[in-house]
């Protein structure tokens, strides 16, 4: 059973990485405006490929952390700057676990 949970979590993770979304579609998916979306890129919570917002292409993982963004400004009051610092240290929080479970460390 653990082998396939595993194989679930590799193919979903392959799955956002393949997916891509116009700036369009990132507001469809998350009910907000572009401004918010430009805001988000601006303090670094997304990093799109293209120079230009009408150009933007997002890749599938982006969806996840624009919903995050929103939800801490929604239920703690956060603005996006205090955002972009929350998950940047939710990312280092992850990292160091995958370097300390492929240390063979307990968490």
């Amino acid at each position: 059973m653990n082998t396939e949970n595993n194989l679930s979590q590799l193919t979903i993770c392959i799955h956002e990485e393949q997916t891509q979304l116009t700036l369009a579609d990132l507001c469809r998916a998350c009910s907000i405006h572009a401004e918010q979306i430009i805001e988000l890129v601006e303090v670094g919570v997304l990093e799109p490929q293209g120079r230009e917002p009408e150009k933007w292409v997002f890749i599938g993982d982006s969806l996840h952390r624009a919903r995050k963004a929103l939800r801490l400004q929604r239920d703690l009051g956060i603005d996006f700057a205090g955002a972009a610092l929350v998950l940047e240290l939710l990312d280092e929080i992850a990292s160091l676990r995958t370097r300390l479970r492929a240390m063979g460390g307990e968490l």
